[in-house]
């Protein structure tokens, strides 16, 4: 299947260098890789179920969303056990530690995803009481 992607140049770039250091024999292959770990990634955090210790990683404009990120943590306070925060420049580097129900972690998770100002949302289960 062929299909196209609207990608910063910068961006692209980057991959491309990635890819080629890696050794991968096509920019395709490399395109597969990363498409097969981000849907392995979003089934690690849909199959979570039970009681989850878990971190959420990611990274923001700070101005554009900083007081919808607010309302979102109080929001998910019972799950939120503290987080740390950074500033570098306009952006913001945020880390949250969880623990609490896999579906409330999981809502969190896809709320800060939902946000354009947000540029990556990584997530680390960390421990689980039912299966992955």
């Amino acid at each position: 299947m062929r299909t196209s992607l609207t990608i910063p140049d910068e961006t692209l770039a980057e991959f491309d260098r990635t890819w080629q250091a890696e050794g991968l024999d096509s920019r395709s292959r490399a395109v597969r890789e990363a498409i097969q770990e981000y849907v392995e990634s979003h089934h690690t955090v849909e199959r979570a179920r039970g009681t989850v210790a878990a971190t959420i990683v990611f990274d923001y404009v700070h101005d554009e969303v900083i007081e919808d990120l607010h309302e979102i943590q109080h929001e998910f306070q019972s799950v939120i056990d503290t987080n740390c925060h950074v500033h570098h420049g306009e952006w913001c580097l945020e880390a949250i530690f969880c623990h609490g129900a896999a579906e409330e972690i999981r809502s969190l998770v896809y709320r800060l995803k939902d946000f354009d100002a947000v540029s990556r949302v990584s997530v680390t289960l960390l421990r689980s009481d039912g299966e992955y």
